[in-house]
């Protein structure tokens, strides 16, 4: 599939996000210990891990949406530990959910206009204690340089709906509730896109989705990643973490076990015994995941 949409691109790979040392715990329960994790400009780095491994912990730490209580993130040589959640999307990183959250009374084209918000300018302007009032005041009255950007976003938000072929276009003005649940998840990728992240966080894109509905995400995160777009991505579904990926971090109970290349990490005695060596290994649930089935595929290490 392609697409007009651009994304960020790099002549040459840099470090771009870096973790260390995350720690966060619940109670008596250390949810993460100790996690190292990094992402190169324009890499795919997967992470994965049994039930419960503190793969979503991590990615709430990184986002904002959790504080850890030890360690530090470091994006695009910025200092984004314990940074509100609005505060590391402004920096430039956007994600989405394991179960996907959508606004179900807005329009699809809205919903994905959502996520252009950090982007506008003429609606924005930057006066200090009175700015929130002149932007409503800019949306109300509508000038002609409002008009002009939100018809600039409208036409980026069709080229960012084309990514999903004809999944989304017919039904660009279509509330979110009568979406099926794979569109709805397809519209969650979308308004983050449209933020045009430095780095996009992806919590199992897949989740729920059918053999031939998980292709059609494969093709479209294949895709992106070809256009320079830096992913981190958490996923279930083995096989495709394989072919995607440029590296992968195996999370178990709360520590990372591996990290390497697909094929390396995929035949790591550590990994294997994580996956099927003993039925307690990740038995703890993750406390920042919410309940709910914990995948629609079994396990497998083949690739």
């Amino acid at each position: 599939m392609t697409a007009s949409f651009p994304l960020p691109t790099t002549e040459a790979p840099r470090p771009l996000l870096e973790a260390r040392g995350l720690v966060r715990r619940f109670g008596g329960l250390t949810a993460v210990g100790g996690v190292d994790l990094s992402i190169s400009q324009g890499e795919l780095v997967s992470v994965i891990g049994p039930n419960g491994a503190g793969k979503t912990t991590a990615f709430n730490l990184i986002s904002g949406l959790d504080r850890p209580d030890e360690g530090s993130i470091r994006f695009d040589d910025i200092d984004i530990t314990g940074r509100s959640p609005e505060a590391v999307h402004a920096a430039g990183l956007s994600r989405t959910f394991q179960h996907g959250r959508v606004f179900a009374n807005l329009s699809v084209a809205d919903n994905v206009l959502v996520g252009a918000h950090r982007r506008l300018k003429a609606v924005k302007p930057a006066w200090p204690i009175i700015g929130p009032v002149a932007e409503l005041a800019l949306a109300l009255i509508r000038p002609p340089s409002v008009k002009a950007e939100e018809a600039a976003l409208r036409e980026e938000v069709r080229e960012i709906l084309a990514i999903f072929g004809e999944r989304l276009l017919p039904r660009i003005d279509q509330p979110a509730y009568s979406l099926s649940y794979a569109n709805r998840r397809r519209v969650e990728i979308a308004r983050a896109l449209a933020s045009r992240p430095k780095l996009l966080l992806l919590d199992e894109p897949t989740a729920g989705m059918n053999q031939t509905e998980t292709a059609e995400m494969l093709e479209i995160i294949a895709d992106l990643k070809a256009r320079g777009q830096t992913i981190l991505l958490i996923e279930h579904k083995l096989d495709m973490v394989m072919r995607l990926s440029d590296r992968v971090i195996v999370l178990d109970d709360g520590k990372k076990i591996a990290e390497g290349a697909p094929l390396v990490v995929r035949n790591d005695p550590a990994v294997i015994e994580a996956y099927l060596g003993h039925g307690g290994v990740g038995a703890a649930a993750d406390p920042a995941a919410p309940a709910g089935p914990a995948s629609d595929q079994p396990v497998r290490l083949s690739a």
